[in-house]
């Protein structure tokens, strides 16, 4: 049984679009079909019907029984556009269908169809009971959202110059959260310039999002951006979770993969996108099984689809602003920013660190318009060719020095000490020493940032020994990687105890713990842990994050266990 996969308009761009063409639409054998069978019912669809629509949420994962399936993209400004035609042997779905994300891509029947329905939770079992066949389908997921993101394929369009500070915010948020999407500049694209002339759009309006739908965003937040493209959703208002793990940086993904596979109900909030500081790392060389290193997005996207795949719910971005400990009925609540509320039997802090900024004049007014806390491919091609400042003698520094080397002219590294050998691994001073086009200025700092129509434009510096002596240099783009500060603003009043940094306090180091036995991750609340940056004492590495969050699981079993005892 063999699937016509050359078939239709889409003939001519497969073979580009889809590189890994066998692994990312293989065919199945009627024996396999057998063996999933018991997971899915049938459906049947007449020409010309719809299996899912973009923006809608997907049904689950159809297999073709008979027929063709005629898959296409179709973007907010009424352009169709053929991907790829499936037949009898092949399955529809990708990576999104595990947690019930809306589709984005079309599908209609050509012809009669017969299919098998696979839904989400009963494709989640079948993943995990059938291994081999589990894996195959698992490597096809994961490539074809791989190969949507990679070809602009679904998803919203942005409209606006490409080296628009707010382009690259919106570009970098969807970009980290593993969505599709495609730029066009209304400089050179007619259809563009039309409805930024239709919308009477300002700069301050730029970039317009336009989404699937039809629905035109001027220049939104993340949370708006999300809310249109149904990222965020009510799933969790009415259920009650074995544990909620608030962040998704390594800590929070590690420990939502070995909870959710161990059979915990597991809902994982984070305020912006999953991976955390890690996720934004260009390379991450020193982490164990990686000889060639990795990056933090490939990473944390690996342990992302993972903790999905064993029944996870992610709900990113979703800010959570406080926690009640009174454990009414049972249960804590987190609060969340959109006005809902999560329950769970058990909470994990997670929440890892926020970006610390510095005491620079007008540093806010140019925060994602010139002003990064991070280096991705996105804001190394917004410096192609160009000058620019990094401030930071860390490792996430040193890092990103290297990283930005590879586009910018050149690179100003600023460090307020006299070296960096105290806090930078030795490979990475190595590298940047070796690098022509790294210019290390020490014992200097920022005390200014300028520009004009919220674009960075000039930055001022001066040397610690000399503070009367300011200098300008001509930049458009500052990258600070200068620490950060645990995010625990969200705790306050619950009865966790922090301590003078702010951090987690847990185990036996909490006060109110004196007296009773508690693991080492337990925060002076019972039910309540504490793992990777945000804890006290933790060690601040991708490795011990990832160590804490399996490490909590037992715990975790342990309390979850006690609390469901009978009382004597």
């Amino acid at each position: 049984m063999s699937a016509d996969i050359t078939a239709g308009p889409a003939t001519g761009a497969t073979s580009y679009a889809f590189p890994r063409l066998e692994q990312t639409f293989p065919t199945l054998t009627p024996h396999e079909i057998e063996r999933m069978r018991r997971f899915g019912e049938p459906r049947s669809f007449k020409h010309g019907e719809a299996l899912f629509e973009t923006g809608k949420p997907g049904p689950g994962m159809f297999v073709v029984l008979s027929g063709h399936v005629a898959i296409t993209q179709r973007d907010g400004l009424g352009h169709v556009t053929p991907v790829i035609d499936q037949g009898p042997g092949q399955f529809l779905a990708e990576i999104g269908q595990l947690s019930d994300r809306v589709a984005l891509v079309d599908g209609h029947a050509e012809g009669d169809v017969e299919t098998l329905l696979i839904p989400p939770e009963k494709l989640r079992a079948l993943l995990v009971a059938e291994a081999d066949l589990g894996e195959r389908i698992m490597r096809a997921l994961i490539l074809r959202r791989v190969s949507l993101i990679q070809g602009g394929v679904g998803g919203p369009v942005l409209i606006g110059p490409a080296s628009l500070g707010d382009m690259a915010r919106l570009q970098n948020f969807l970009a980290r959260n593993g969505q599709p999407h495609h730029l066009i500049d209304p400089a050179t694209d007619k259809d563009a310039a039309d409805l930024v002339a239709r919308y009477s759009a300002s700069r301050a309006d730029l970039p317009l999002v336009v989404c699937p739908d039809g629905t035109v965003l001027r220049n939104p937040t993340e949370t708006e951006l999300a809310m249109a493209m149904g990222m965020i959703g009510n799933r969790a208002q009415n259920k009650l979770y074995d544990v909620a793990v608030v962040g998704s940086g390594p800590a929070g993904l590690a420990t939502a993969v070995y909870a959710a596979s161990e059979g915990l109900s597991v809902a994982v909030c984070d305020a912006r996108a999953f991976g955390g500081q890690a996720g934004a790392s260009a390379r991450i060389e020193n982490y164990l099984g990686f000889p060639t290193g990795i990056s933090g997005q490939a990473l944390a996207g690996r342990a992302f689809n993972q903790a999905q795949k064993f029944g996870a719910e992610m709900m990113i971005p979703v800010a959570i602003t406080s926690l009640d400990c009174s454990n009414q009925s049972g249960a804590f609540a987190l609060a969340t920013e959109c006005g809902q509320q999560l329950r769970a039997r058990s909470i994990v802090v997670a929440s890892g660190a926020r970006y610390r900024r510095p005491e620079i004049e007008n540093l806010a007014a140019f925060e994602g318009r010139g002003v990064w806390y991070w280096a991705s491919p996105i804001e190394g091609r917004l410096c192609a060719g160009q000058d620019v400042v990094l401030v930071g003698g860390g490792n996430s520094a040193g890092q990103a020095a290297v990283f930005l080397s590879g586009h910018a002219r050149k690179v100003y590294l600023v460090i307020r000490g006299g070296g960096l050998g105290a806090s930078m691994s030795r490979y990475l001073i190595d590298r940047i020493e070796a690098a022509p086009n790294i210019e290390l200025m020490f014992n200097t700092e920022v005390v200014a940032v300028e520009g004009s129509d919220g674009s960075l434009e000039r930055v001022r510096w001066r040397s610690r020994f000399a503070p009367d002596d300011v200098h300008t240099l001509d930049i458009r783009n500052l990258f600070l990687f200068v620490g950060a500060d645990p995010a625990t603003g969200w705790l306050a009043g619950c009865g966790v105890t922090l301590d003078r940094g702010g951090f987690v306090v847990t185990g036996a180091q909490s006060e109110q713990n004196h007296g009773r036995p508690v693991p080492p991750l337990e925060t002076s609340v019972p039910g309540v842990f504490a793992v990777g940056d945000v804890r006290s004492g933790s060690v601040k590495r991708v490795g011990g994050a990832i160590g804490e969050g399996a490490q909590v699981v037992a715990a975790l079993h342990g309390y979850l266990a006690d609390a469901m005892k009978p009382a004597l």
